[in-house]
């Protein structure tokens, strides 16, 4: 509770923090445009009654000095009165005294004045005594974290009944890390998350979004998930396949080489399930499909097979086709295509008191793929803790992705 408060503390000042900060700046911004409006219309405005005044002013300077120079021609000496007197007169005919420049009418005169709703205030102070809620009680709690090689599953649940999700958003982050990361963002209640290093504790949290709502719920409790597993990764060094950073991705090149891809360790183990997924590879979604094409697990490596169709392995063919120890079972699946997902679990069932010490041991197998599945039993002459799993493509385009 005190970690949460302190949080929630903390996200509340940051945010009204940004807020004013926000505020000041658009009302900066807001005054800085109306005082740029007030200084345009008054250079416009002002401009033709500067040069009616000048016009006037001129005027009456000229009057002022024609006044003088006929009083200077009234009152002179008697020889130049005259020769003024004839100057004047021609200046007056000319000056017209009578005649002013026209001035705009008082309706066209500009008079400026700042309006200003109060009401701003008022629809201001209900927005922000409206704004953000604090909530104690999240829609949505994680429920259960699963280990799984190299991530972990994770499932949550809705705890409101009266809430109706429309999208989940889970995020994660490692051990002290600051910030949370988005990984999953859809309509499910569980999802894998992967490339999780082993023994390493993660935080993970969980929200909603109600149907028809755009906003996201108040997170979940945090809470640590960690796995103990190490990751699946496929061996290195087979001519015919590109591997990625993490060895967890596949890809057949173009390489003649043959032969089946190995796991780099027996890391799958009964009880677990392991999952095959085709990725995407540029243009060509998959490869070309072969008979002799396999996805499967095997009890140890065995080099000089170019397929999983042989003893001590069962595996499934791009084409469907389903073998056991190298034989074809009756029951077939969907062709492995573009995006395609093959599942793997394992069920131990021993026949027999001896069956630890050399008798028969048998696995319970399913298979599913496309939303169909296969269940078998696979009898082996030794009992079997881990076991490898393995892949072959014939042709390249292919791209598989094990966790």
């Amino acid at each position: 509770i005190k970690e949460s408060a302190t949080l929630t503390r903390d996200v509340l000042e940051q945010h009204f923090n940004d807020l004013k900060g926000t505020l000041k700046k658009l009302l900066d911004e807001r005054l800085m445009s109306l005082l740029q409006e007030v200084d345009a219309i008054e250079q416009e405005s002002i401009k033709p009654l500067d040069e009616c005044q000048k016009l006037i002013e001129h005027g009456v300077s000229t009057a002022d000095d024609l006044l003088r120079e006929g009083e200077s021609a009234v009152h002179g000496d008697a020889g130049q009165q005259n020769e003024k007197l004839c100057s004047f007169t021609e200046k007056a005919l000319h000056i017209q005294l009578d005649s002013l420049p026209e001035v705009p009418s008082l309706v066209d005169v500009p008079c400026l004045s700042a309006q200003l709703d109060d009401c701003l205030l008022t629809i201001l102070k209900n927005q922000i005594f409206r704004h953000g809620t604090v909530a104690s009680r999240p829609p949505v709690q994680l429920e259960e974290f699963v280990e799984k090689p190299g991530g972990i599953l994770v499932r949550w649940c809705k705890v409101d009944d009266d809430f109706i999700p429309q999208d989940y958003r889970l995020q994660y982050r490692k051990g002290t890390a600051s910030h949370f990361e988005d990984v999953y963002v859809g309509s499910e209640t569980e999802f894998i998350v992967l490339h999780i290093d082993p023994n390493v504790d993660y935080q993970f949290r969980v929200c909603a979004r109600g149907d028809g709502r755009q906003e996201w719920s108040p997170w979940s409790v945090p809470q640590i998930g960690c796995t103990t597993l190490v990751p699946h990764e496929w061996t290195t060094g087979l001519e015919g396949y590109s591997l990625s950073s993490r060895r967890n991705i596949a890809l057949r090149n173009d390489s003649q080489s043959c032969g089946v891809l190995y796991s780099k360790a027996p890391t799958y183990f009964c009880g677990q399930t392991l999952t095959f997924r085709q990725v995407l590879c540029g243009i060509e979604t998959v490869g070309q499909p072969d008979r002799r094409d396999s996805l499967g697990v095997c009890v140890e490596q065995q080099n000089g097979y170019d397929s999983l169709q042989r003893d001590k392995a069962v595996c499934i063919s791009t084409n469907g086709a389903v073998f056991v120890n190298g034989k074809e079972m009756t029951n077939q699946l969907p062709a492995v295509t573009s995006g395609s997902t093959v599942t793997f679990d394992m069920e131990a069932v021993q026949l027999g008191p001896s069956s630890n010490e050399g008798g028969n041991f048998k696995l319970r197998v399913t298979i599913s793929s496309n939303n169909r599945e296969v269940v078998f039993d696979w009898v082996l002459d030794q009992c079997c803790v881990s076991l490898y799993f393995g892949c072959s493509f014939s042709h390249p385009g292919w791209k598989v992705l094990v966790f």
